[in-house]
């Protein structure tokens, strides 16, 4: 009986922290094991158990490790990739804080996640634990000092990988300011660690001040059966799920993928609401379409995928000048009356105001 369950042990799929638990695992070569190690330098290894049993080590397709399993492409480095691709340093006024907006800020009171994605656009940045108590405070202090502020988005790393005790703090703290109207909680942890959403959790999290999730999801094979568990225990609390998600090359950067993509998340409750270009982050130009093909792309989606499918393409710009819509114009205008309008076949129509 203990031989039998030891063999079931060796069998169930284990957590995955560093390239030699990479090669043990059959999910890389032994002749990738040095560029690998060189890529985990930068952004370390990750990878839960539960996404540890959703890769196919026999297929060089596998949406799921092309997004968590390092590279040898990791180590080259473009002229025009940044560490700090989207401004956050010259908007973070103290640790933790980045305020590029003026009515909302972004608190990052932990820089771990419970998977690193390989094209991260903070990869110089996660791995580096908590906020101490001095600097979460400092932080806290920022946002009660700001009036201006009105939403706060928990960021990261991955606020859900803090324990229900270190949530409960700093949604308590949050919930107590009179103008801080919303929580915005980015996260990955419903569709790669799904069991650490549990009745504890979701009490941590409900307030009165509104509190919306917004889920990192990228390929409709993320939202297993487990997944889709947690997001409902989510929703029936109800928190008001978003998504969000990046294009990238090779794993979702066809119609077919992003609309089963779209249509699974709104399926499981979730509304669509960012598809990002990728961010120019050091060592990830294999993960970018070009903005072309990314509109031409989502192009595709319009008129043929419900609205309630519908992400809006947006392009981070580089140097921290805040986000845009990427895709297709549809209206141009002829003069201060006419327009021409593109429908979703393609077709121009003349419009007058």
């Amino acid at each position: 009986m203990k031989a039998a369950r030891n063999l079931v042990q060796m069998l169930q799929p284990q957590a995955i922290t560093s390239p030699d638990d990479l090669l043990r695992a059959g999910l890389i070569p032994p002749d990738h094991l040095g560029a690998v190690v060189e890529a985990s330098a930068t952004l370390p290894v990750s990878i839960t158990a539960h996404i540890a049993g959703m890769i196919d080590p026999a297929s060089s397709n596998d949406a799921i490790a092309k997004q968590f399993v390092p590279s040898a492409l990791e180590n080259n480095r473009q002229a025009e990739e940044l560490t700090d691709p989207i401004g956050d340093i010259p908007h973070s006024p103290v640790a933790g804080i980045v305020h590029r907006y003026p009515d909302r800020v972004l608190l990052t009171p932990v820089l771990t996640c419970p998977v690193y994605c390989r094209f991260c656009f903070r990869r110089e940045a996660v791995g580096d634990g908590l906020l101490t108590a001095s600097k979460l405070n400092t932080a806290l202090d920022y946002i009660r000092n700001h009036t201006e502020i009105w939403e706060v988005i928990l960021s990261g790393g991955d606020p859900l990988i803090m324990s229900p005790r270190r949530l409960t703090q700093i949604i308590d703290a949050l919930d107590e300011i009179d103008h801080v109207a919303v929580i915005r909680i980015h996260t990955r942890v419903p569709v790669v660690d799904p069991e650490r959403i549990t009745e504890t959790l979701i009490t941590a999290l409900k307030r009165t001040t509104p509190v919306f999730i917004v889920l990192h999801c990228n390929h409709a094979d993320e939202l297993v059966a487990e997944a889709e568990k947690a997001i409902s225990r989510l929703v029936d609390k109800g928190f008001p799920l978003l998504s969000q998600s990046v294009l990238l090359k090779g794993i979702n950067d066809d119609p077919e993928s992003l609309t089963a993509l779209m249509k699974k998340l709104v399926r499981s409750r979730v509304k669509p609401y960012y598809l990002h270009h990728g961010d120019k982050a050091q060592g990830t130009s294999h993960f970018r379409t070009t903005l072309a093909a990314g509109r031409a792309i989502v192009s595709t989606l319009r008129g043929r995928l419900s609205g309630l499918c519908q992400p809006t393409y947006m392009l981070d710009i580089p140097g921290g000048h805040g986000k845009v819509p990427a895709a297709d114009d549809y209206l141009r205008a002829t003069d201060d009356s006419n327009w021409i309008v593109t429908d979703w076949q393609g077709n121009t129509h003349k419009y007058h105001d």
